[in-house]
């Protein structure tokens, strides 16, 4: 049977005698193996040992990035990073496969969750707000997974968005006049396309003298903006007590006397209540949701308001009456995320809500689709 290598040996001897790893102890762990090793060779394994207990290790010079959204673990050897240009791999390896679940267990445990056999997958928020999510092999190949989803550490503007290419100067004027008009509207889009960041950008357009209420599954939007209150999901314990919903949540902001809703993103049931809620009086609010196109949000509403108990037809009727809006957002082959699509709602003689063009950003410039007129008279 092949031996440890010695940093396992140390880190098993340093775990036996619940010893911190220090030059002096590390030394005597190596003296007790009966390793031979100088003054540098301590030290390295001294940093390599505090590393494992010490925020996310060899993680941690990737989440400082600047620009920085996402780190992917796959396994030992594969570990990705995006910070706006799409998925870069990185020169960060990983010892071994029980290294990589060392470390998600020990993150989960920051987080008050649990990481085991037992429990093999989770989904929690660190203390930073970083959302992390980890499914442990063998469930998951080709070894422990972690994601880490960064939060934004600035909030940017419509203007600073228009300048990296994401807004021309005429979807960022229809953006401002969207808020202003007070319109009830969603942005959607794929993964990591930038629906957060743009909702922020719109909140902070937000006269100051309104109250924003932000319902989330973990806090994401942080807009600059004088008056934001939010309100955050919480998962069950591990004795299954505790659980707290974004449908508890959206019901609780009604009581506390919202000039804009905010639903961080609409993906359960508590689409109930914010179409309902959307339905007596609450104008401006607004979400996030995933979808491909502007066609696919009636469907995906349908099905989340179905899932959550409504008859198909009432799902249609509360949404066109609810929302007026959708900003769809795309993410381009140069990772550019950009508005791609600004759409109005639309019912047609069977009742059905369909999605109809308005704007259409492409290369040649902005293009006014079929539902353009219907945008003006939304917007004023």
């Amino acid at each position: 049977m092949t031996e440890p290598p010695i940093l396992e040996r140390v880190r098993r001897r340093l775990a036996a005698g619940t010893a911190q790893p220090t030059p002096h102890t590390v030394a005597a762990a190596l003296r007790a193996e009966q390793h031979v090793a100088g003054s540098d060779t301590v030290l390295a394994l001294v940093d390599q040992l505090r590393s494992e207990t010490r925020g996310a290790g060899v993680l941690d010079p990737l989440l400082a990035t600047p620009g920085v959204t996402d780190v992917l673990v796959n396994g030992a050897d594969e570990v990705y990073l995006d910070r706006g240009r799409g998925l870069e791999r990185s020169s960060v390896r990983f010892a071994d496969e029980e290294s990589v679940r060392r470390l998600a267990q020990r993150l989960a445990a920051q987080a008050g969750r649990r990481l085991d056999d037992a429990s093999p997958w989770v989904d929690a928020r660190l203390a930073d707000g970083t959302r992390l999510h980890a499914v442990l092999a063998p469930l998951a190949r080709p070894g422990t997974l972690v994601s880490l989803r960064v939060p934004a550490r600035r909030s940017f503007s419509l203007d600073e968005l228009r300048v990296v290419g994401a807004l021309t100067d005429e979807t960022a004027g229809v953006l401002r006049r969207i808020i202003a008009a007070r319109a009830a509207f969603v942005v959607t889009g794929g993964t990591g396309s930038g629906k957060t960041t743009l909702l922020a950008a719109l909140l902070a357009e937000v006269d100051p003298g309104e109250r924003i209420v932000v319902v989330e599954d973990a806090t994401e939007l942080r807009p600059d903006h004088p008056h934001v209150v939010g309100l955050e999901a919480r998962p069950a314990n591990v004795e299954g007590a505790g659980l707290v919903t974004v449908r508890d949540l959206v019901r609780q902001a009604l009581r506390m006397r919202p000039d804009r809703l905010v639903v961080g993103e609409v993906r359960g049931a508590e689409v109930v209540d914010l179409l309902a809620a959307l339905n007596t009086g609450h104008e401006g609010g607004c979400g996030t949701l995933h979808a491909n196109s502007t066609g696919d949000v009636p469907a995906r509403f349908e099905a989340l308001g179905v899932a959550a108990g409504l008859p198909r037809d009432a799902v249609h009727s509360q949404l066109a009456s609810s929302l007026d809006l959708v900003v769809h957002v795309g993410r381009g082959r140069d990772g550019t995320r950009r508005v791609e699509q600004v759409a109005v709602l639309q019912r047609t003689p069977d009742g059905i809500v369909t999605c109809v063009p308005a704007l259409t950003a492409g290369a040649s410039g902005v293009e006014k689709g079929p539902g353009e007129a219907r945008l003006r008279a939304v917007l004023g």
